[in-house]
């Protein structure tokens, strides 16, 4: 005879909100926290090349992109918390087995397996918050949760930067996988089961392709999704190149963490500003905004790269700002693309998230290859990439910005 565990106790909204932006940290924190130690990493397995020690970021999103295509499926057929606590298992072990990599391959090979459970913290995240909210109210859950989130690129480098005065890299990988467990322990004890027995679907082939069909086939929802997979490519590419722009073009060294941080750090005022504003004045609105904006503010980087050597004062103002613009349409684009699809939420999220983090990750390997000694590569990367979403965001509104003819643009 088997005994079941008693149901987990709802917990409060801000409970809630917090325990995702907790889970969602935990691929933040097993990124950014990295940036510090790239050089330490290239130096162990002896990497000539300083463009492939972005790599290590690389195949970890290759990881969650890739387990991300199966998890929706099974959250739809199991619910939110089984594949979440598996997903989070993976994520820790394969973290503190990175401490015994025999060589740079292994050690590529045991982040992609290390993304490939912490896709969980993308696929079920999102699910969940989409079982619980929709629309507007949705869109500033996700807004509060991104402003927590947004704490952890602020102090990763520094906090990796630290770890490195004190011990090897490995100590690194040690932290993320210990801090893994504990937020996996918080999930077990706190998060509900948000997924209903009758909104459970079949996991066989005609069920999985039916939810996949239902996803692919909603013109609005794929659009919006393609044009976040852009904005999210440009910021991998800023984050592959900034231990070279901040530290080999502009000679911060040490001050690397703290400047990365004050960039960091607008894109959480600009999502608590978002979870303020967007009941009263819209999801279309702001994010149409703000993809003007930061497309606008990358074209102006370009232009200035052109006629002279940029400062540093001016780079890092003109990248705030698109930094800051990206948290409004992230946030509010999500929800966007999630809103049709809630009968589908699991299967939708595992699709979008698929080709948003293996298109986003292959943007950003691009950009930082093309790493020149300037920033051309990363301003012109954001130019082009913003124009790109503007575009998708266009033919899905039916060329109507700012919510004029919202329901039209179904």
């Amino acid at each position: 005879m088997t005994t079941q565990r008693p149901q987990v106790r709802q917990p409060s909204r801000v409970e809630f909100i917090a325990l995702i932006a907790a889970l969602m940290s935990l691929n933040a924190l097993a990124i950014d926290i990295m940036l510090p130690a790239l050089p330490n990493i290239g130096e162990t397995f002896s990497v000539l090349d300083p463009n492939d020690r972005p790599l290590v970021l690389s195949a970890y999103l290759l990881g969650i992109g890739v387990s991300t295509l199966f998890l929706g499926p099974l959250a739809d057929r199991f619910g939110r918390r089984k594949p979440l606590m598996v997903g989070i298992s993976v994520y820790v072990i394969a973290a503190l087995a990175v401490n015994i990599a025999p060589s740079f391959e292994g050690l590529l090979a045991l982040r992609l397996i290390q993304g490939m459970g912490a896709a969980a913290f993308r696929v079920v995240v999102l699910a969940v918050v989409r079982d619980k909210y929709e629309g507007r109210t949705m869109a500033e859950v996700m807004s509060l949760a991104f402003m927590v989130l947004m704490i952890v690129p602020i102090i990763a480098p520094s906090i990796g930067q630290l770890i490195l005065l004190i011990s090897p890299w490995q100590g690194i990988c040690v932290f993320v996988g210990l801090g893994g467990a504990l937020v996996g322990l918080w999930a077990f004890l706190r998060l509900p089961e948000t997924l209903s027995k009758a909104d459970q679907r079949p996991l066989s082939l005609s069920g999985i392709f039916g939810g996949f069909v239902i996803v692919f086939t909603n013109r609005f929802s794929i659009l919006y999704a393609l044009a976040g997979m852009m904005i999210f490519g440009a910021l991998m590419g800023m984050i592959n190149s900034s231990q070279q722009i901040f530290v080999g073009i502009y000679d911060l060294g040490p001050m690397f963490p703290l400047a990365f941080a004050g960039m960091a750090s607008t894109m959480a005022v600009a999502s608590f500003i978002n979870a303020r504003i967007v009941n009263r004045i819209g999801v279309r609105r702001i994010s149409h905004f703000a993809l003007i904006v930061f497309t606008l503010t990358s074209g102006l980087l370009v232009v200035l790269t052109l006629v002279t050597e940029v400062p540093f004062p001016v780079y890092i103002t003109l990248q705030s700002l698109a930094m800051f613009m990206f948290s409004w349409i992230a946030s509010n684009m999500n929800s966007l693309s999630m809103e049709p699809l809630g009968h589908v939420a699991g299967t939708a999220a595992s699709a979008f998230g698929f080709f948003q983090t293996i298109g986003g990750a292959t943007i950003g390997l691009v950009i930082s290859k093309f790493f020149n000694g300037t920033i051309m590569p990363i301003a012109l990367g954001f130019t082009i990439l913003g124009v790109s979403a503007l575009c998708c965001v266009l033919i899905a509104e039916k060329g109507k910005l700012f919510g004029i003819g919202e329901e039209a643009a179904r």
